[in-house]
């Protein structure tokens, strides 16, 4: 524990990442899985290319008919893509041949055509013609039965070209982790509202949740705006019972209209921690519903939007089968001074620029008040400053966290 009893982040995120098994599997077609995280190793279901191929267009001949130049040879066929020569290549003959067709049998090399000149159903090989096979042997790129892709990887474009290219059209790959997103309050209007009353403000935290909760891998479901009383928040988390992870927003701390915490333990939470030694977002819960985790973030949009980055994207990073901390911090050297930290561990809006020498430099942000979502909106990463660090001079080193995951 730190300072006054408040929970350290790391050990905050060592329970909240704490038995995470992988969800389970499911077949997903090719044109959908981008992005998806294998389940299991893909293996080749054949050999590409799946016979010898010409890598040119030109003329497929036997290198005996061609040690002596210039060479007259007999025109026996034609070999394209889709449609080889029927027969073998015999003494005296050459198969007219484009690129990525197979090369006939007999035929052991690949005159360009450039080299060569047909008339008369016959070929004529110059004297200085080329001496490269320019042939692509069957297996060239990978073999049937060949591990290409690993369990665990991160489906990017070219790896979906790969599973192609492999005959999947089905790809085995994790549930994508189902997570509902709770707003609390009285005070909350949606987007788009037209009249604002007094004391009323619009629900942007759920708008901004959902598409980092997607980027991570999971799946968002907004379940609305619950009121301020048990009953209505009651109601609104059992709409959750089928999410991996309820996400609740506000409502968290120990004020008289602060219920989240009452109303949880009413269906069954069992709380893992509250309170935690960082800012912004300390008021931040966390415990389990049944099978279900329970992430609790401020109310306070910019406090909602770090806590979910440093605790909800490793807990979708774990079910998905990942390290959920792997793509936790980076360095970079400071563009200004800042400084000495507090108690709590400080996650600073900042933006990276590239520097003279190729190293990365992180510029804090003027402003680093918890409520300026604009602020935010120019932040591309955060300055992860330890508890009690001391003032650091511009190009000293820090750590960085990448808002752009």
């Amino acid at each position: 524990m730190s300072e006054r009893g408040l929970l350290a982040v790391e050990e905050a995120l060592a329970r909240a990442t704490a038995g995470l098994d992988p969800l389970e599997t499911e077949k997903v077609p090719l044109a959908e899985c981008l992005g998806r995280v294998l389940a299991a190793d893909l293996r080749a279901k054949l050999t590409q290319p799946p016979f010898d191929s010409s890598a040119m267009d030109g003329y497929a001949v036997r290198t005996a008919d061609v040690s002596a130049l210039p060479v007259t040879l007999k025109v026996a066929g034609e070999s394209a893509a889709g449609h080889p020569f029927a027969g073998s290549l015999g003494p005296g003959e050459t198969v007219r041949i484009f690129t990525g067709a197979p090369v006939p049998p007999g035929g052991d090399r690949i005159i360009i055509q450039e080299d060569a000149e047909q008339t008369d159903g016959q070929v004529v090989i110059g004297a200085n013609a080329e001496f490269s096979d320019y042939i692509r042997p069957k297996g060239f790129d990978f073999t049937e039965g060949e591990r290409l892709l690993a369990e665990g990887t991160v489906l990017k474009p070219r790896d979906v070209l790969l599973a192609a290219a492999m005959n999947y059209d089905l790809v085995p790959v994790r549930r994508r982790p189902r997570v509902a997103i709770l707003a609390t309050g009285d005070e909350l209007k949606p987007p788009g509202t037209t009249r604002l009353d007094e004391g009323q403000i619009i629900s942007s935290i759920p708008y901004g949740l959902s598409p980092l909760i997607e980027k991570a891998g999971g799946v968002a479901e907004r379940l609305g705006i619950a009121n301020d009383d048990l009953a209505s928040l009651a109601a609104t988390i059992d709409k959750s019972r089928q999410s991996d992870i309820l996400l609740t927003i506000g409502g968290a701390s120990v004020g008289a209209r602060d219920l989240v915490q009452q109303a949880l333990k009413t269906v069954g939470f069992s709380l893992g921690f509250w309170k935690i030694a960082m800012r912004p977002g300390k008021p931040l819960i966390f415990g389990t519903l049944a099978e279900m985790r329970v992430l609790g973030v401020p109310g306070n949009p910019v406090s909602a939007m770090i806590c979910a980055r440093v605790f909800l994207v490793p807990m979708i990073r774990g079910l998905l089968g990942l390290d959920p901390l792997s793509d936790s911090t980076f360095k970079a050297r400071l563009a200004s001074d800042i400084e000495a930290n507090g108690p709590r561990q400080h996650y600073m809006r900042a933006t990276l620029a590239a520097g003279t020498n190729g190293e990365r430099l992180v510029a804090p942000l003027e402003s680093q008040d918890s409520s300026l979502i604009a602020t935010l909106a120019r932040a591309d990463c955060l300055i992860v400053r330890p508890p009690n660090a001391p003032a650091l001079t511009s190009e000293q080193l820090v750590d960085v966290m990448s808002l752009d995951f």
